[in-house]
């Protein structure tokens, strides 16, 4: 009998999330409303230290509407990890600016503070951090940059609900910053995205940006989008910001398990201060990414264990993004798409389950040696 298949991610959607939509469904309120107004204010209460929060239809949305809001356009160069899906440089492209690729630092997958601003121009207007798998970038070293060259800072903090650094919540280091909440994610609104605003002229234009540009019904004020989200959706994401933290720290307990068990493997470290959320729980392999895609693979099939490669293919070198960035070498980049490989870490597993994936990479990663 063959065992059943964990799954590199697994959505938790429950009876109270139902109960929540069919409470808006009867409530006949069903586009923006006073749901979207209490999960922006619950939001960034538990999550933002109180910052401004501007509830948006996804996250690609939130990127796209906060670098407009921060005045991001032609002309300008805003400098981004490659190692990342791909969202996030298409945000700046879609404002018509250049997105500027850079390369990440080993440890933490993270923008690498030297590769910054080796990248910075005349033309470089804001950095924009990742702060990948749910662990926070180096925002203290990338403040001190844009400090020095007069730029703004922004945060991709979509896999990073609740991570920290110093005791200082992602999403309130820069002038804006863009949490996902796709069904994968830590916590979802079964689609959606949020948007910390540092000041209220951010929060405004980004509200006014979502919504054809206007605040009062008829009297639109600039050229916008309709990006807002519904209050079916906002519904789900209130019950699970109830749940969110409770499932972190599960993660964590996960995490310390194959840290603590995991042989053969570079397990994620974690930098001093700094609190990770393990969207992902992604190890490097020894090897290339022939060795990498064997292990995936026997995983898979021998073990019946899920994971997934995030993210196989640089933004460089991806056909839509390449263009912006001609002949760009970035080796810690090229060495991370190679090696990376995420392991399920998510709240619904079991002891079995954890054991069972510990005992699989063990043995797949010792059969290849």
């Amino acid at each position: 009998m063959s065992l059943p298949m964990i799954p590199a991610a697994k959505p938790i959607v429950g009876d109270e999330e139902r109960e929540a939509v069919d409470r808006v469904l009867r409530s006949g309120m069903i586009a923006q409303g006073p749901e979207v107004k209490a999960f922006e204010e619950e939001f960034a209460a538990e999550l933002v230290q109180g910052r401004t929060c501007v509830a948006v239809n996804s996250g690609t949305s939130g990127l796209h509407l906060g670098l407009l809001a921060a005045g991001i356009g032609p002309g300008d160069e805003v400098i981004v990890p490659s190692f990342t899906f791909a969202a996030t440089g298409n945000s700046v492209a879609l404002t018509g600016a250049t997105p500027v690729f850079a390369d990440i630092e080993p440890d933490f997958f993270c923008l690498d503070p030297a590769s910054i601003e080796a990248s910075i121009t005349e033309r470089t207007k804001a950095i924009m951090p990742v702060h990948l798998y749910g662990h926070p970038a180096n925002m203290p070293a990338i403040a001190a940059l844009a400090e020095a060259h007069g730029l703004q800072v922004f945060e991709d903090a979509a896999q990073a609900h609740g991570a920290s650094l110093d005791g200082r919540n992602v999403g309130t280091f820069g002038s804006f910053a863009m949490f996902s909440l796709y069904p994968t994610k830590n916590m979802t609104s079964g689609e959606g995205g949020m948007v910390s605003c540092a000041t209220p002229e951010i929060a405004r234009r980004v509200r006014l940006l979502r919504n054809q540009g206007m605040e009062r019904q008829y009297e639109n004020e600039l050229v916008g989008l309709n990006n807002r989200m519904t209050d079916i959706h906002a519904a789900i994401g209130r019950v699970q910001l109830t749940k969110v933290g409770a499932w972190t720290r599960t993660r964590q307990a996960n995490a310390a398990f194959l840290d603590a068990n995991l042989e053969g493997v570079v397990v994620p470290p974690v930098a001093q201060g700094a609190v990770h959320v393990y969207h992902q729980y992604t190890i490097r392999v020894l090897g290339d990414a022939a060795e990498r895609d064997r292990i995936v693979k026997a995983l898979r099939e021998e073990y019946q264990v899920g994971s997934g490669v995030y993210y196989p293919i640089p933004n460089h070198r991806l056909p839509s993004l390449a263009p912006y960035a001609p002949g760009l070498d970035l080796p810690e980049t090229e060495k991370a798409a190679a090696q990376v490989i995420s392991l399920p870490v998510h709240p619904s597993l079991s002891q079995a389950d954890l054991e069972r994936i510990v005992s699989a990479v063990n043995a797949v990663v010792k059969a290849g040696a």
